[in-house]
């Protein structure tokens, strides 16, 4: 199948952190670039191919439509919790605007995403700690609801350096923990949980939440390296706007570079991140009398994670 590709209120600290980020994301790396939608069915980049010239166009322009749609007949052959097949999907509308092919200024560019699933996936009757179908775990686990996961604006004041603000989606395809072969929401490379992305940076990083940040270009492109920083609403949801709670206790602080290498003389990537909540978690070290009794389940205050990541192709033409 083709896809048609693509603050609490009177707390002061999340407010400087955002005001002082503006002041110091990119667009998804090749998302700027002009794409060609014709072509007759079997070899257009599309299913719905450039609408009668129209779709050209408005890339030409600066505005960018995807229409992404994902369907999964899954179940569980043996074992786990019950073997019954589900029929599910998700389905995502991307609005890209580039400012400067619009004809208004350089550098601009304005991210929007709708996203919503449908059915029920078997992620809960498989018996497994991690989601065998990713595309049922967002926008929302266990919910077909349809929302508004990113509209954000992103601003370059350089070849090398940009700043971001506004709702995120934290993965993209280009975007968050990237890996050339497993990466994603689950509908172009792996379905599970645990190959589209490291399960520990989903403990302090939520998959669409409001927040700020920048953006390092060392090169100028950001298929050779790309630094990013952002500061993030640690308990935002994709159904919520976030700015309700938006909170100073309540902020994940998220660090990541990846590079291009060349081993063997044949292309690969290497990446590092770091992440930091500030938010209270259940502590571990603790009893299970704790939670056999019913008693006050501790908290600890702050958590932190380091993932990484590698990508290498070891053959070539």
């Amino acid at each position: 199948m083709k896809r048609d590709g693509l603050i609490e209120q009177g707390r002061i600290l999340p407010i400087l952190v955002v005001v002082l980020s503006l002041l110091l994301f990119p667009a998804p790396a090749g998302a700027t670039g002009e794409q060609n939608y014709s072509g007759d069915l079997l070899a257009r980049s599309t299913l719905t191919g450039d609408w009668g010239g129209a779709r050209n166009y408005l890339a030409g322009k600066g505005v960018t439509v995807g229409l992404d749609l994902t369907q999964v007949g899954q179940g569980v052959v043996s074992g786990g919790k019950s073997s019954h097949w589900q029929y599910d999907g998700r389905g995502d509308l991307n609005l890209l605007i580039d400012t400067g092919k619009l004809g208004l200024w350089p550098g601009g560019f304005l991210t929007t995403e709708l996203e919503g699933n449908f059915g029920n996936g078997v992620n809960e009757k498989t018996g497994a700690l991690m989601a065998v179908n990713n595309s049922q775990i967002i926008p929302v686990t266990g919910k077909d609801d349809i929302c508004l996961v990113s509209l954000n604006f992103t601003q370059f004041v350089s070849h090398y350096f940009g700043i971001f603000f506004g709702k995120l989606a934290t993965i993209t395809a280009s975007s968050g923990d990237m890996n050339e072969f497993a990466h994603g929401k689950g509908d172009t490379q792996f379905m599970n949980m645990a190959f589209n992305f490291n399960p520990v940076v989903a403990m302090t990083v939520p998959y669409s939440t409001v927040g700020a940040g920048f953006v390092v270009l060392p090169t100028k492109d950001p298929n050779e390296a790309i630094v990013t920083f952002s500061v993030l609403n640690s308990v935002g949801t994709a159904n919520s706007n976030g700015l309700d709670t938006l909170n100073g206790n309540k902020l994940t602080f998220s660090g990541e570079g990846r590079m291009r290498t060349g081993f063997f003389g044949l292309t690969g990537h290497q990446l590092l991140g770091l992440t930091y909540s500030n938010r209270e978690f259940t502590s571990l070290d603790q009893s299970l009398r704790i939670f056999l009794e019913n008693r006050d389940i501790q908290k600890e205050k702050g958590t932190w994670a380091v993932h990484y990541n590698f990508d290498q192709y070891y053959h070539g033409n």
